[in-house]
């Protein structure tokens, strides 16, 4: 009878792995292990102890495990936010990858604010996250260098954390742009203007250095970089760029971003693409190929980036130590030649690497060291 009522007490209040080992005959650390299957337990020990929690209707606190356990089956993603198809479609590849691998995951997004990126990230670390794949605010390295991350693993998406030892996943950036200035060049333009969001960008700056040498190379001087940061902005240089003495004749857009922010500015002025003006830009995306005129772009392998990113996170993870220094691995990109250069479209073509290897010794990046996307 009070065997009986123990029970029934057990039921009503909220029942805890010591209820379930007490009713199983058994300890706390067997319950614990047959739950995460950490040890051998036998046939006869495990029905007693499944047994008790279909009587108590037991809940594991998957928080409570998770604190207690070596690892949580969780990583964290920050991108700078959603609403840009190339972050959004990284951050499915690595939700993908986390999945094959018994993972969950937890996505959130900095806004390109650096406060906001250190909060959520110190949010995670306190989940206990076994890792992170962060596309990093802009020069937000030294963040990355402090204690709290000396035991978790992080690996960085499309920019790298400046001076860090963490892993990081790239495009050779000044290598892409130069490709796609080259060609344009190759079309006869000698007067070819940059369209780039913000200079901070790690990105944007790499991008820039190679629309430099490739007309200065051609023996052209290189226009000053045009910061379009919104949709107004870029409407307003456009127009007072096409109206000066000596406009260009062809542009070149950093991202789909600035692409389409220049796009809507050259439909407002009624300026024809590529009679008269070319266009070519760094970035493909949905409809890119069905605009009219289609568009000239350098293409990114966008969900290999989180792909790769992700399974290098579960390489360091299932190490047993986080790492001393990271490498940067750089993905090719390709120039899909359509018609808004002048061309007729053809079949894409790798753009050139600016070395050999796929990855490089960090000190040694492909691209120059300023910040960001």
């Amino acid at each position: 009878m009070k065997n009986r009522n123990n029970k029934a007490e057990m039921i009503q209040r909220n029942t805890t792995m010591a209820d379930v080992a007490l009713l199983a005959g058994v300890g706390k650390m067997t319950v614990s292990r047959v739950l995460t299957g950490s040890a051998r337990v036998s046939a006869e020990t495990a029905k007693r102890v499944y047994r008790a929690i279909k009587i108590l209707h037991y809940q594991p606190n998957e928080v409570a495990r998770s604190l207690r356990a070596v690892s949580s089956k969780t990583i964290g993603v920050i991108v700078p936010y959603l609403y840009d198809p190339f972050f959004a479609t990284c951050a499915h590849a690595i939700s993908t990858v986390a999945k094959q691998h018994g993972y969950s995951v937890i996505l959130t997004t900095s806004d390109e604010n650096p406060e906001i990126e250190q909060k959520q990230t110190s949010l995670m670390l306190r989940r206990q996250v076994d890792g992170l794949v962060v596309i990093p605010v802009s020069d937000n390295g030294r963040y990355y260098s402090g204690e709290a991350f000396s035991r978790v693993h992080v690996v960085t998406v499309d920019r790298p954390a400046p001076g860090s030892r963490f892993d990081s996943v790239l495009v050779p950036n000044r290598a892409g742009a130069r490709t796609a200035v080259e060609h344009l060049l190759g079309h006869g333009h000698r007067s070819i203007a940059f369209l780039g969001l913000s200079r901070t960008l790690y990105t944007m700056t790499a991008r820039y250095a190679g629309y430099r040498e490739a007309m200065s190379d051609a023996g052209h001087s290189p226009d000053p970089y045009i910061d379009c940061g919104s949709p107004e902005r870029t409407v307003a240089l456009i127009r007072s760029m096409m109206n000066g003495r000596k406009p260009p004749t062809a542009l070149f857009a950093a991202n789909n971003l600035c692409m389409r922010y220049a796009l809507r500015a050259l439909s407002a002025a009624g300026i024809q693409i590529p009679r008269q003006i070319a266009v070519a830009g760094f970035d493909d995306f949905e409809m890119a190929d069905v605009l009219q005129p289609s568009l000239t772009v350098i293409r990114q392998p966008i969900y290999q980036l989180g792909e790769v990113a992700a399974n290098l996170l579960f390489q360091r993870i299932s190490g047993s130590e986080a790492s001393k220094a990271g490498h940067r691995l750089f993905l090719p990109v390709e120039l899909v030649v359509r018609c808004s250069c002048g061309c007729q479209p053809r079949v894409p073509r790798a753009a050139k690497e600016e070395r050999p290897a796929p990855a490089t010794p960090p000190g040694q990046p492909n691209d120059p060291a300023p910040s960001d996307r």
